[in-house]
Formats: C-alpha cells, sequence, structure tokens
C-alpha cells in the first residue's frame, strides 16, 4: 500500500530530511565563501578588447554579406521553434518519437556526457539536449563568419573562450536538467544532493574559498607510506631546495652519479608514485647513484626570487655538492618540463664559465623555443599576462590554485565538469587514485620568477633569439654543447614534441637523440617497462621539419627507460661500489621524501 511518504519508491520523508540538512549545509558554504581570497579579476576572462575586436569582425562580414548572416540566424530560430513544437507534441502523446529531425545526425551521439538513456526517451530532455546542440553549432557557425582580418592570435583565443562557454552551459552541469543526477537524488532520498554538498564545501574550505575540484581522495595517501617510499635521505637542504640521495639498490654503481632536476610547478614524487611505476626506483637498480632536487613550495618570502637564483642556489649547487658527496669531477643530469628549460639556461652559463661539471644532460618534455605557444595561447597575451604581474605583484607569488585551474581548463570536460558533476551533483567520493593525488598537490611560484619566465622566455623567446640575460651572462641556446637526449611525448598538449624538437635542434649540441613516446606530458614519461604499454620512435636525422622526423622515424614497442639506459650507461662510467647517501661532511637531516615535499600550497 503506497501512502504519502512513499511515492514511487521513494521515501518523501527521509527525502525533506535530507534536504533540511542542504539548507544547513548552505550557512558553512556562506562562511567559507565569506573568507575567500579571489585571485585578480583580469585572470577570469580576457580583456574586452577580444570581445570587441570579434565583435567588430563580425558585424563587418554582416555588412559585406547580409543574406548569408540572416540565412543562418532563420535557420537557427526556425530550428529552436521546430524543437519546441515536437517536445510539445511528444509530451501531449506520452513518447519520445515525434521530434522532426529524427533523419539529421546526432552531433552529440556518443558524447559521455549524454549516455543516459532518458535524453532520447524522454520529451523533456530531449528537447533540453537537441536545444543544447543547435546553440553550440550556431556559436561555431559565428565564429566561422569572423572576418578574417581577426589576427590568428585573436582568432584562435576567441576559439577557445568561445568553447569554454559552451562547455560550460552543458546541460549535464545542472541539477535541474542532469537526469543522472536527479535519478540518484530520488534513489538516495536526497542523501546525494547531501555528500554532494558536503564535497562542494571540503573542496572550498581546503582552497580558502576557491573553486578548485580535488580529483582523488586524499586521505587514501601518505608520503613516504604508501607513495614516494624509494628509500633515501636528505643530505642537503638551502632556501630553494632539499637534496635527496637515494640508497643503493646495487652491491655495484656506475661512477658517475645522476641528478634529477623535476619541476617546481608540481612536486617531484611524480617520478616515485607506486614502486612498479617509479622511475626513481627503476633508476637505482639499474645501478646509479641518483640524487633528486625537491624544491621548495614558494611563499612570500620567496618574492624575489628568480630564474638567477634557481640556477645558482638549485642547479650549480645541486651539482657541487653531488660532486663533492661522490668525489667525481662530473655528473649527468635530467630537467623535465620547466626545470628542463631551466637546465638549458644552467648549461648555456656553465658554458660561458668553463664549467665542465655536467658530462650529458637528459630533458623530459622541456621546452626552449616559444615561437609557437600552442593550447597555452589564449594565457600568454598581455592581457592574461599583465593580470598574473598584478597578482604577484599582490601575493609574491603565483598561486598554486591560479596555475592548477589553468592547466585543468586546457581539459575541462575531463578536469572540471565531470568530476564536479560526479562529486557535487551525484554525492560520489573521488577516486583513490596516486597520480590525481598527485596533480591536485600544487605549488606556490615566486613572483620574479614566474614574470621571467612568462615575459623573458614564453613571450619574447629571448632564449633563441637574441639571448637571455642571467647571471650577469647573454645565454643562448646554442651555447649547449655537451652530449644530450631530449625524450618528449606524442600527445603532450602542454609541451608538444614538435615544439620540442624545433628547440632541441637548435642547441649547439654535436650529439644529439631524440624520442617521441607514445602518450601524453605524464604518461608517456612515467612509463615503466614491465607494463609493456607504450611504445616509442627514433631517428637519428634531427634535420628535418617535425614532420620529416616522424616520417623516418622507427616505432620501437615498449618503454624508452631501457633505451635511455643504455645510453646513460656509455657515459657514466666504470662501476664502483655502491655508496649509502651522505658522508661526514653531509649527514643525512631527514629520510626520503624529505620535509618540503609535505608543506602545502597556502592560497
Amino acid at each position: 500500500m503506497t501512502t504519502q511518504d512513499d511515492v514511487a519508491g521513494t521515501n518523501v520523508g527521509k527525502l525533506n530530511e535530507n534536504l533540511a540538512k542542504v539548507e544547513d549545509l548552505s550557512q558553512r558554504l556562506i562562511q567559507v565563501l565569506a573568507a575567500r581570497k579571489p585571485a585578480n579579476p583580469t585572470l577570469n576572462t580576457p580583456s574586452q578588447d577580444l570581445f570587441n575586436k570579434a565583435a567588430t569582425s563580425y558585424w563587418t562580414e554582416m555588412l559585406e554579406h547580409p543574406g548569408r548572416i540572416y540565412e543562418q540566424q532563420l535557420e537557427y530560430w526556425g530550428k529552436s521553434v521546430r524543437h519546441f513544437l515536437d517536445a510539445q507534441q511528444t509530451m501531449l502523446r506520452g513518447g519520445a518519437d515525434a521530434d522532426g529531425d529524427d533523419d539529421a545526425p546526432d552531433p552529440l551521439a556518443g558524447d559521455k556526457r549524454f549516455a543516459n538513456p532518458l535524453w532520447e526517451s524522454h520529451p523533456f530532455f530531449r528537447y533540453v539536449k537537441r536545444q543544447y546542440a543547435l546553440n553550440a553549432q550556431a556559436i561555431e557557425r559565428a565564429l566561422d563568419e569572423i572576418d578574417e582580418d581577426l589576427p590568428d592570435k585573436d582568432r584562435r583565443r576567441l576559439d577557445y573562450f568561445a568553447h569554454q562557454i559552451i562547455d560550460m552551459m552543458s546541460p549535464t552541469n545542472f541539477l535541474g536538467t542532469n537526469p543522472d543526477a536527479l535519478e540518484r537524488a530520488l534513489e538516495t532520498e536526497g542523501e546525494s544532493l547531501v555528500k554532494g554538498l558536503e564535497n562542494l564545501i571540503a573542496d572550498l574550505e581546503a582552497n580558502n574559498g576557491e573553486m578548485v575540484v580535488r580529483l582523488a581522495d586524499e586521505r587514501a595517501f601518505e608520503l613516504g607510506e604508501n607513495i614516494a617510499t624509494t628509500p633515501g635521505e636528505v643530505v642537503y637542504r638551502n632556501r630553494l631546495m632539499e637534496l635527496i640521495q637515494y640508497a643503493p639498490a646495487t652491491e655495484q654503481v656506475h661512477a658517475t652519479p645522476l641528478v634529477i632536476f623535476p619541476p617546481w610547478i608540481n612536486k617531484f614524487y611524480i617520478l616515485d608514485l607506486k614502486a612498479q611505476n617509479s622511475l626513481i626506483r627503476w633508476i637505482t637498480e639499474q645501478g646509479y647513484t641518483l640524487f633528486v632536487v625537491s624544491w621548495v613550495n614558494a611563499d612570500s618570502s620567496h618574492a624575489g626570487v628568480g630564474l638567477e637564483e634557481y640556477i645558482e642556489e638549485g642547479y650549480l649547487t645541486a651539482i657541487r655538492e653531488v660532486k663533492a658527496i661522490t668525489g667525481e669531477k662530473q655528473v649527468n643530469a635530467v630537467g623535465y618540463c620547466i626545470a628542463g628549460t631551466t637546465l638549458h639556461l644552467a648549461l648555456a652559463l656553465m658554458h660561458k664559465r668553463g664549467d665542465k661539471s655536467v658530462k650529458s644532460a637528459t630533458f623530459f618534455t622541456a621546452l626552449t623555443d616559444f615561437a609557437e605557444q600552442g593550447e597555452f595561447t589564449p594565457f600568454l597575451q598581455d592581457d592574461f599576462i599583465d593580470g598574473i604581474e598584478e597578482e604577484v605583484n599582490a601575493q609574491g607569488v603565483l598561486r598554486s590554485f591560479i596555475m592548477g585551474r589553468t592547466m585543468s581548463f586546457l581539459r575541462s570536460r575531463d578536469l572540471i565538469y565531470q568530476p564536479a558533476v560526479s562529486k557535487y551533483m551525484m554525492g560520489e567520493a573521488p577516486p583513490a587514485f596516486d597520480l590525481l593525488y598527485w596533480n591536485g598537490d600544487g605549488a606556490n611560484l615566486p613572483g620574479r620568477m614566474t614574470m621571467q619566465y612568462l615575459r623573458g622566455l614564453c613571450q619574447r623567446n629571448e632564449f633563441v633569439e637574441d639571448g637571455m640575460e642571467l647571471c650577469g651572462e647573454r645565454l643562448h641556446i646554442r651555447d649547449v654543447k655537451i652530449p644530450l637526449m631530449s625524450v618528449t611525448c606524442e600527445t603532450d598538449h602542454i609541451a608538444a614534441w614538435k615544439d620540442c624538437y624545433r628547440g632541441f635542434r637548435q642547441t649547439g649540441s654535436k650529439n644529439r637523440t631524440f624520442i617521441v613516446s607514445e602518450s601524453g606530458h605524464i604518461a608517456g614519461i612515467v612509463n615503466p617497462p614491465a607494463k609493456k604499454k607504450y611504445g616509442h620512435y627514433t631517428n637519428e636525422d634531427l634535420s628535418g621539419t617535425p614532420e620529416e622526423w616522424m616520417g623516418g622515424a622507427t616505432r620501437h614497442d615498449g618503454s624508452w627507460w631501457p633505451r635511455w639506459e643504455a645510453w646513460l650507461a656509455k657515459r657514466s662510467g666504470k662501476m664502483v661500489p655502491a655508496r649509502e647517501p651522505g658522508d661526514d661532511e653531509h649527514p643525512p637531516l631527514a629520510p626520503a621524501p624529505g620535509t618540503y615535499v609535505r608543506k602545502k600550497a597556502v592560497t
């Protein structure tokens, strides 16, 4: 027997109770938002000048070809009215078979956001979905009609922000038009909404009111316990970095030590996640004395730290201490991402000074030629860079959530909207995924370094043009002359392999090896041989264009790690007894992964 409190299988009393909890949680939401310290507002949208240019260009096209513009608008209006009429008729008949565009291809077919059968079987959701697709098509056609005189960079930026609006306005992002979320709310008597709001508030509280979707269950990981577990010791520390020496895993090691410089945009343990995919652990197992730099998570006291300090107090100091601990005259070095870019700068400086401490260098996904800005074009123009400059002048640092937010918006469906729907509307707990945990463990960037990187490297491309003034020298990429290897990734959207190739060819080295790994910026590098997952490409001929290089490349199954190790071994000297971390002058200061890595970014 059905009662008022049991309608269609739903306990209405329980539902009302959970909805009341939502109201209580709303007070916490108000409190956390009141304490928010937002970023400079100019970082939230491009300058009005971009939209003014677009509007002017569109109206110019309309005046020159009014018939075509009116035809498109009337077509859009006509389809919208027909969709509405069809939806009304379908509702009256109680079915979903009256859509006048049944024979037309569905532009959202295969889109996982619209996998629920209700998007087709229910007239309301069917109408909402079709109208959303129609709206998106209208915006895209308007973009296509913008006058060709609009500069290419402005056109690319406009296209990017327009598609951000399209993705943001997806009906799946709103409770009232998301059948998955509505069904879950009824199935759980509203408990999913309570959990979702709790998830939202927890994310806001963790980021001082900033809307940053945490992608992983942070309670599932503990540094040094089930992540970043390769044994070692911090053997040196200064204000910018801790130098970790890892314990040997073999009785003998190559005489020449290896030092890795990871990016300071993120934490170094991307190279030491679980034991089975740890590059750090694998290197020690191949018989190397391995050192890794763990950078400090910058705060306002580091506001004046620039690339000069990273080179002098980071790179050159780490190399000096590694030589002192091992008694060797030379080291091999690795730089990942921005740390690879800066390793190029450091090597150019060492060449100017006659310092031969580095025997060879390897670069993981490292850009040096920024002539092509790729997917970062929308954010590397003056309006955004001016906004960042105002932000770092006020804060002393570029706060980690700003960089994280920017990276996420390059893949907004997968890194913002889908996780937000799952957590906040469906009430689901985030997965216990080590890579996503690392991704959310961001770092602040010193203000001065940030602006040198954005203005000098990204905008003015000084390192490959006229040279970059640092440390009392004018540094140029042609001054990098030692044996080099560059490992890039085929689908990398942060450091595109073709752009890495273009810069790598401009080095002054006569001994260069270039590899393209399958997959992206992280998975292409963290690609252990045991998984046999991604292959890689090689080609000794670096004389042609990127397309010519790939056209003549040979694909190899499996990871590039063994190929790199074979290259490295030839440059690492004879075998010597394994070295324990530190010496009398460098006593262990803390077990790996150290103390700097545990410091969270302040927002």
